[in-house]
């Protein structure tokens, strides 16, 4: 990254009761498109577990304590949304398990994670389109994955790290080159199908 167009002196930290656990698939966590990693600057009560390497096995029991309520952001209808109402029904401080990948991915994912038998599947209330445009997003209601947490975390902790989180977002939005200072980025509409073509 070019240091004229690092991030770090914008970066917010919010030392939060919510835990984020988020969950990547070694195929993502060497793109530099990957948004979730950011979130773990930003949320210092988080952690990164990598999925997908076949000697190291992933198993959330660890996250199964009585004093935590663990919540499992899932993209489908089939979950109840996230919402105050709902957290109101247990007041034990939140422990969000966060899929990292495309729509399909964090879907099978969610469904598949050992261990988490006792989480609490949720999906996020519908809002705002993504902003992110590097890469092609089919289902109406994708998110970046950094997107996600910081509406999530608006509900779980406050507006304010919402719209901290999404300040920080925009930075990376409004300036593509900083995804990728490698590769040149069009001018015109074939910004899209430069970015888009890899996934």
């Amino acid at each position: 990254m070019r240091v004229d167009l690092c991030l770090c002196p914008a970066i917010p930290c919010y030392a939060l009761a919510t835990h984020l656990v988020l969950v990547m698939h070694y195929r993502e966590l060497p793109k530099t498109t990957a948004t979730g990693p950011l979130a773990l600057v930003v949320l210092p009560n988080s952690e990164l577990r990598i999925q997908g390497y076949r000697d190291q096995l992933l198993d959330f029991g660890d996250l199964d304590i009585p004093e935590r309520r663990t919540l499992l952001l899932f993209p489908g209808d089939g979950a109840p949304i996230l919402s105050r109402s709902f957290l109101d029904r247990d007041s034990r401080p939140v422990t969000l398990v966060v899929p990292d990948g495309t729509w399909g991915q964090a879907a099978r994912m969610g469904k598949r994670l050992p261990g988490l038998e006792h989480a609490e599947m949720v999906r996020l209330p519908e809002g705002p389109r993504t902003r992110w445009g590097i890469r092609r997003e089919p289902h109406h209601q994708g998110l970046a994955t950094f997107e996600a947490i910081a509406r999530a975390f608006g509900i779980l902790e406050s507006p304010a790290v919402q719209s901290g989180m999404e300040e920080l977002f925009l930075l990376m939005v409004n300036e593509p080159s900083r995804v990728e200072p490698r590769r040149r980025v069009p001018t015109d509409d074939r910004w899209q199908r430069a970015w888009s073509y890899r996934y």
